[in-house]
């Protein structure tokens, strides 16, 4: 399937205040998420490579031992397994991708009405 439609893909719910369609290929995970305001990302890490892409908003992300704020245009850049973290300021919409594919998140999807 070379195109796919955001707009109509049911949307998941990763943490509180954390939710958004996602799309699987054979290799990656991609999502389209939308990030609360004042919302807190709590440190965690995972085995995927991580890439989130700030679309609107203003997001405090820290990646191991370095912390900045994204805005619109800014993209971090997670290693396998390193920790991370993030606090939303404002309503944040961001594009992650993950490598290799989540299957926590086709779980997740599983449990969609």
């Amino acid at each position: 399937m070379p195109f796919i439609d955001f707009n109509t893909r049911k949307r998941i719910r990763v943490w509180d205040g954390i939710t958004g369609p996602v799309y699987h290929s054979d290799q990656a995970t991609f999502g389209h998420f939308t990030i609360e305001s004042g919302k807190d990302l709590p440190a965690h890490s995972h085995p995927h490579e991580q890439w989130s892409h700030v679309i609107d908003g203003e997001l405090e992300f820290t990646v191991g031992e370095e912390t900045i704020v994204l805005t619109r245009g800014m993209t971090a850049f997670i290693p396998s397994n390193v920790v991370h973290s993030a606090k939303a300021f404002t309503e944040c919409n961001v594009i992650d991708c993950f490598m290799p594919v989540r299957e926590d998140f086709r779980e997740l999807e599983k449990n969609v009405v």
